[in-house]
C-alpha cells in the first residue's frame, strides 16, 4: 500500500486529480465510487498500479500519470507491461521505456535492421537507441558500437576550434558520450574506444566503409543531406543493425538545403525490414514543461505556415478575382 500511495500520498493525489471516480483509501483497502464507466476505469488504472508495486517497480507520480494516459488512449497494451521491460541496469538504475511509443519503439529495434527514430528533444529517441545498442553489444549480437551525427552548428557559428582533430569534432558528439557514460563503466570507455569497441565519429568519416557485425546510431539525422542519408544507410553490413534518430522541426542545415532524414521516409516507403517509428510531445520524458514547449511551438508554426499562405494568396475583391500587383 505504501508503495502503491507514494510517499506523502503524493501518488493518491494525482489520482484523484486526473480520475473523474472518487478515490477513498482506509487502511489496506482503496475504494472506489461514481459512475459505473469511471469507477471501472479508475479500477483498471489501481490495477496495473498494483502489478507495477509487486513486481519492485517504483510507483511514482509520473507512473500514474502515464498509465492514466495509455489506459485513457485505449490501446491493447498494458502500462503494467510497458513501464516493466528493463532494457538497461547499471548500479541500481534501470533504462527502461516509459511511454506506449518508446515500448514500440524499442520493440522496433527488435524486430527490424533499420529502424528511424523521429520525434521532438526529450522523447528518448537517442537514449534508448544508445541503451540498445549497450545491450547487443553486451549480448555479443554485436561486435562493436558505432556512434555517429553530422557536423552541423546549431544556429551558432562557433569558429575556429583550437586542437587535435578529436577535440576539434567532440563538442558535436559530446551528447553521444554523455549518454554513453550513463549506460558504460566511465573507466572503461578509452579502453573500449582505444580497442574499437565503441566508435564516436562524424558522419564525413563513414563514406567508403562497409560496417559488419556492428549496432550503427545516426543522431541528429535531420540534419543530413539526402546525399548524406544515402552515403549513411549504404554503409549496413552482415549482421548490423541501424537506428537513425531526429528531429524534423530542428533542421540547421545552411542555405535551406533539402534535409535527409525528411525525404527518406517517401524513399524507403514499402522497404521489408526498415521502421518508421513516430514520438510526439506526449512521450516526452523530460521536465513535464519541454512537452508544453514542443506543443507551443507547434502551434505557433501552425499560425505562422497559415499567415504565409494567406499573404501569398493577395487580397480577394468582393467579385472573387485577385488584385494585381
Amino acid at each position: 500500500m505504501l508503495a502503491l500511495l507514494g510517499s506523502r500520498d503524493e501518488n493518491l493525489r494525482v489520482a484523484e486529480e486526473l480520475l473523474v471516480a472518487d478515490v477513498h483509501v482506509r487502511g489496506n483497502e482503496v475504494t472506489l465510487s461514481g459512475a459505473p464507466a469511471d469507477v471501472a476505469f479508475a479500477e483498471r488504472v489501481f490495477t496495473e498500479l498494483v502489478t507495477l508495486a509487486a513486481r519492485g517497480q517504483q510507483v511514482g507520480p509520473d507512473a500514474v500519470r502515464r498509465t492514466v494516459a495509455m489506459l485513457s488512449a485505449g490501446t491493447a497494451e498494458s502500462p503494467a507491461e510497458v513501464l516493466s521491460l528493463d532494457i538497461l541496469s547499471r548500479r541500481g538504475r534501470t533504462i527502461r521505456p516509459k511511454t506506449l511509443n518508446q515500448k514500440r519503439y524499442v520493440d522496433a529495434i527488435d524486430a527490424n535492421t533499420i529502424v528511424f527514430g523521429i520525434g521532438p528533444a526529450g522523447t528518448g529517441k537517442t537514449y534508448l537507441a544508445m541503451a540498445k545498442a549497450v545491450q547487443a553489444l553486451q549480448g555479443k549480437q554485436v561486435n562493436r558500437i558505432i556512434l555517429t551525427r553530422p557536423a552541423v552548428e546549431a544556429g551558432e557559428r562557433l569558429g575556429f576550434l583550437p586542437g587535435t582533430l578529436y577535440e576539434k569534432i567532440d563538442p558535436y558528439l559530446r551528447p553521444l558520450y554523455d549518454a554513453l557514460h550513463d549506460m558504460i563503466d566511465p573507466e572503461s570507455i578509452p579502453r573500449l574506444m582505444q580497442a574499437g569497441t565503441i566508435e564516436v565519429a562524424p558522419l564525413a568519416y563513414m563514406r567508403g566503409r562497409t560496417l559488419n557485425e556492428a549496432f550503427i546510431i545516426l543522431d541528429e539525422a535531420q540534419n543530413t543531406t539526402p546525399e548524406q542519408m544515402k552515403m549513411f544507410l549504404t554503409r549496413l553490413g552482415f549482421g548490423s543493425k541501424i537506428v537513425v534518430t531526429g528531429d524534423t522541426t530542428q533542421i540547421d542545415l545552411p542555405g535551406g538545403q533539402k534535409s535527409g532524414l525528411k525525404v527518406v521516409r517517401d524513399i524507403l516507403d514499402g522497404v521489408d525490414d526498415v521502421h518508421f517509428s513516430e514520438l510526439s510531445s506526449a512521450d516526452v520524458v523530460r521536465h513535464r514543461l519541454v512537452g508544453d514547449i514542443v506543443d507551443a511551438y507547434e502551434r505557433w508554426q501552425v499560425n505562422q505556415d497559415a499567415q504565409e499562405a494567406q499573404q501569398k494568396s493577395g487580397p480577394v475583391r468582393a467579385g472573387g478575382r485577385r488584385h494585381g500587383r
